[in-house]
């Protein structure tokens, strides 16, 4: 039983398709965990959230201070503004002005 040459080529594609993005995906994993493993072996501790993150982890703070999890989401928070206005070397790109705007819950 032979495959006619659209089965073959959508057979084709797929495949193609499957290995180019999972080759891409690991390649950009392995980069970024390349890219860590550099930063902490230049100071103990890296920051956890983008800036973007924790704004938004803040707000959520702020929108539910009564909330079970407040207490462990203020302690990740305050210990992410720790390590970015302590720290050198930041894995999320961080600005001046970002930074100096953090402030503590």
């Amino acid at each position: 039983m032979a495959l006619s040459a659209e089965v073959l080529g959508m057979l084709a594609f797929t495949l193609l398709a499957f290995w180019g993005v999972s080759l891409w995906a690991l390649t950009r994993t392995l980069r970024q965990e390349s890219r860590k493993v550099d930063i902490l072996t230049h100071q103990d501790r890296m920051d956890t959230y983008s800036p973007e993150a924790l704004a938004e982890l803040r707000e959520w703070i702020e929108d539910h201070p009564n909330d079970p999890l407040a207490d462990r989401a203020r302690s990740q928070y305050n210990e992410c503004v720790d390590v970015v206005t302590q720290t050198d070397r930041h894995f999320y790109d961080w600005s001046d002005a970002d930074i100096n705007r953090l402030e503590r819950l």
